[in-house]
């Protein structure tokens, strides 16, 4: 089981900012993920949201994937090597 921080926001705090925990959780996955501080993938994790659904949101909000031709062209090479290409 993995282990988990918890921190404590004041209840007038997220009544002030009218987001329920899943929100406020969900924007600070945004954020950590647009200063690059998590991975897509952990920062999915963090918002609880499918793949799909993630990608659209930062897509919706103009947040880049921060994917780039190096890995693109990485990917490219480890696709190949598995004959998947």
């Amino acid at each position: 089981m993995p282990s988990t921080l918890s921190i404590e926001i004041p209840s007038e705090i997220a009544h002030a900012a009218k987001m329920t925990p899943e929100e406020m959780r969900r924007e600070l996955a945004i954020h950590l993920f647009s200063i690059h501080k998590l991975s897509f993938g952990k920062a999915r994790e963090m918002a609880g949201m499918t793949v799909c659904s993630f990608q659209q949101l930062l897509g919706s909000r103009d947040i880049s994937p921060h994917y780039d031709i190096a890995e693109y062209d990485e990917d490219l090479l480890t696709l190949s090597k598995l004959g998947r290409l």
